[in-house]
């Protein structure tokens, strides 16, 4: 019997964490205190703790998050910043918005994540910064790459957007290099009820920087040392976000069961590519992505069957409209354009139930 299963079921986590949201919900409005508040300072010490670092400073996005520690870290007209060919665009506009300029890498043909093979070939005299993406949820190879951070004095700047809870060589993603910027967007493995972000670092000038700079360069109210951005994350998405964390693990752990499931399931399937995990990493599959050269042929039949599919993404930023400017034609990054031209993401989700993963692996594999 055909039934219908959701790409990602945003219903159920409110259900099972009803009570909690809407107490947490009640607590801030009955506070009367709505923007930088005690919700978000205690945010902020315990996803710093949970990443095992030092400071967090909660903003208002993912985006803004990588910008805000660009541009704290001095980066900017002149200067280059090393990132994925294939990555959602927010990667590169955070280095642009800093007025930097983009120094695409190809990633692994396998992991999907930067090729660190390739990246010193890619530092020249004005490189800043390395801006490795842990694309869709599994950590990048931070060791090598803070290796030549070392070699060349880059910064390394992770883009977490997707690795809320994943680890690399026994430590969490956010503390592996020397920033990290995380979206709480509501679809990520810990997400807001609308858009939230921070940062996290060990440094405590960066941290210190940043926190002025997301409140219009202030750390005194009307007293402005610098020309800042209004950056905030907000009380009612910190209390959320509060609750949410003490689950971020558990809800990890039912994501890696059916991701297993299909890496186990899935395997030996004729012209199906599925992602490798480096040795080292501990992913937390906020996107379990398939590769198939009659991908949207494939996600036609998926549809047929009722399984809800996405591509991630379908346009590599460097065909873009945004960066025209760079004059960037097909097959200048052939890995990025392939990932792009068949990378189907399937339903994955802490309530996804494992007959309903069972039924679209038998959808797959009735796939001609």
């Amino acid at each position: 019997m055909m039934q219908y299963i959701s790409f990602l079921d945003m219903k159920s986590p409110y259900q099972e964490l009803k009570g909690e949201l809407d107490e947490a919900y009640h607590r801030v409005m009955e506070s009367g205190w709505y923007i930088m508040g005690k919700e978000l300072d205690a945010f902020e010490q315990e996803f710093a703790e949970y990443c095992g670092a030092r400071y967090c400073i909660g903003v208002g996005n993912g985006l803004e998050a990588l910008h805000l520690i660009l541009r704290a870290y001095g980066i900017g007209d002149g200067d280059e910043v090393i990132a994925p060919s294939n990555t959602y665009i927010a990667t590169w506009l955070a280095v642009s918005y800093a007025g930097a300029r983009v120094v695409p890498v190809e990633p692994n043909a396998f992991t999907y994540n930067l090729d660190v093979e390739q990246v010193e070939s890619a530092i020249t005299s004005r490189t800043r910064a390395i801006l490795p993406v842990h694309l869709y949820g599994q950590p990048a190879d931070m060791e090598r790459l803070m290796i030549l951070a070392d070699k060349y004095d880059l910064k390394v700047i992770e883009d977490s957007a997707q690795a809320q809870g994943a680890h690399y060589k026994g430590k969490m993603s956010g503390n592996l290099g020397h920033a990290a910027g995380f979206s709480f967007y509501p679809g990520k493995n810990l997400g807001a009820l609308g858009d939230a972000g921070a940062i996290v670092t060990n440094d405590e000038l960066l941290a210190t920087h940043i926190k002025g700079l997301r409140n219009y360069g202030s750390k005194v109210k009307y007293y402005n040392d610098e020309k800042g951005y209004n950056s905030r994350l907000d009380e009612i998405q910190a209390a959320f976000l509060r609750v949410k964390l003490k689950y971020l693990d558990d809800w990890n752990d039912r994501r890696n069961k059916i991701a297993s499931f299909y890496l186990d399931s899935l395997a030996g399937i004729p012209d199906l590519l599925l992602p490798q995990v480096l040795e080292s990493a501990s992913p937390i599959w906020h996107i379990f992505p398939l590769l198939h050269p009659k991908r949207d042929d494939l996600q036609r039949y998926l549809k047929s069957k009722g399984v809800d599919t996405m591509i991630h993404y379908p346009v590599p930023p460097h065909l873009s409209r945004a960066y025209s400017e760079m004059s960037m034609q097909k097959g200048t990054f052939p890995i990025a354009e392939k990932i792009a031209e068949s990378e189907l993401s399937l339903p994955m989700g802490p309530h996804l139930k494992l007959e309903e993963a069972e039924y679209i692996v038998n959808a797959i594999r009735s796939y001609q």
